[in-house]
């Protein structure tokens, strides 16, 4: 015996762009009023472009129009919706264009405001949208509109210490160059040959002026919050995630570069200024294309290393339908369903608002002054951000995001 379909009944309503009515089966009795059509229930459904919704709108069989028969029309019925089969809304949609740029091409790249119905390119848009979001979309117009550069929050040094979770300093910066100095020593005491062959890792050097230090750590609590995002300089491993078992450098494919002693040497040593409120000299600020971004706030060398990308672990078989943009590789296993990604949505530090260059532009890749490593570490994956050549105060940070497995779309960064 078939199992049996329930049958929900609804007004007649103007069809929606994004979405798609079954034909009636039966209507009503002739007692009633006002004109029911029984139809079996659709989830509406929100179409990524203009090109697929085109698409769609060509195989899909619209209902019946009653009133064309009975002289019934339904009050939420425009008129010039009746008589036509529904080609006035074809039309409409066929000839949308972006409301910026005034431009109709690249049709797999307007977003359609679910409130206003107007349509926008992906790349015009500010900030840019990289991805099609989840669910309903509302335009700029739409919705309330963000400042163009928000006002960093002015925070206590008290708050800033309680946000970052830092230990009071009792070391003098006269005392941290002391042991950078000896770490450099030891490093000249080797083989040049032996150097030239294997270049290590540098740690960042803070600046001096502590209240410099706390309107950079300021900018990135500021920025953290305005996202609901809690401070994190490590990998957490959650409950419901993946747990701290299946971070696993021996799962790689093909391997992972180990870190060496000396450049773990130099890992800690960061973390350990990390701890007492001698963050790496960058500071978060916000652009109208692209948001909260990064710039250099003192010289860097190249090969510093400027700070270890944090947020949770997942897997990445759950998170690949995610709408975070700042999803990193962990680890790519041999066994797909074993590959891990760092999720910093919850979770996180300022490794998550480094910006990545447009790989299709010449111009876009000259900017990069970082790159993406992923290390062995004592057996377990980590991702590390280091300079790749000397950066100058004042200059905005960025590296590649397809540094490592697959294409990821940056043709619409700047």
């Amino acid at each position: 015996m078939a199992p049996s379909t329930s049958i929900t009944t609804t007004t007649t309503t103007k069809a929606a762009a994004n979405r798609c009515f079954s034909p009636a089966d039966e209507f009503s009795d002739e007692e009633d009023d006002q004109l029911i059509i029984l139809h079996r229930p659709r989830r509406a459904r929100k179409y990524k472009s203009v090109k697929l919704l085109m698409r769609m709108a060509k195989r899909v069989e619209l209902p019946y129009r009653p009133e064309d028969y009975y002289g019934v029309v339904d009050d939420d019925v425009d008129d010039h919706d009746s008589g036509n089969g529904g080609d006035g809304e074809d039309d409409k949609y066929s000839e949308l264009g972006c409301e910026e740029c005034g431009s109709g091409e690249r049709a797999d790249q307007i977003l359609i405001c679910d409130k206003c119905d107007r349509g926008f390119h992906m790349n015009c848009l500010r900030p840019i949208v990289t991805s099609v979001p989840p669910g309903s979309w509302s335009c700029p117009n739409c919705t309330d509109p963000l400042p163009q550069r928000p006002e960093f929050k002015s925070l206590t040094q008290t708050t800033i210490m309680d946000f970052f979770g830092l230990q009071k300093c009792t070391e003098s910066m006269e005392k941290l160059d002391s042991v950078l100095g000896m770490r450099r020593k030891r490093r000249r005491n080797g083989s040049l040959v032996f150097h030239k062959k294997s270049r290590r890792l540098l740690p960042y050097v803070p600046v001096e002026d502590e209240s410099q230090r706390l309107r950079q750590m300021q900018s990135l609590a500021s920025a953290l919050m305005a996202m609901n995002i809690n401070f994190s300089s490590e990998l957490t491993y959650m409950p419901g995630m993946a747990p701290r078992s299946a971070n696993k450098a021996r799962l790689e494919k093909g391997g992972m570069q180990v870190l060496s002693k000396e450049d773990f040497g130099t890992l800690q040593f960061c973390n350990a200024m990390g701890i007492r409120g001698l963050c790496p000299p960058l500071m978060v600020v916000y652009d109208a294309y692209e948001g909260y971004t990064v710039e250099a706030d003192g010289p860097i060398k190249d090969l510093t290393l400027i700070a270890e990308y944090a947020g949770d672990v997942d897997y990445l078989k759950k998170r690949e339908h995610d709408n975070c943009d700042s999803l990193m590789t962990l680890l790519l296993a041999k066994n797909p369903s074993r590959s891990l990604v760092i999720c910093p949505d919850k979770r996180g530090n300022i490794a998550r608002f480094i910006n990545g260059i447009n790989n299709h532009l010449p111009e876009s890749r000259k900017r990069q002054n970082l790159k993406c490593v992923r290390y062995n570490v004592n057996g377990e994956c980590r991702v590390l951000l280091v300079a790749t050549r000397d950066i100058a105060k004042g200059e905005r940070l960025y590296y590649d995001y397809n540094g490592h497995e697959y294409e990821y779309p940056t043709h619409m960064f700047i």
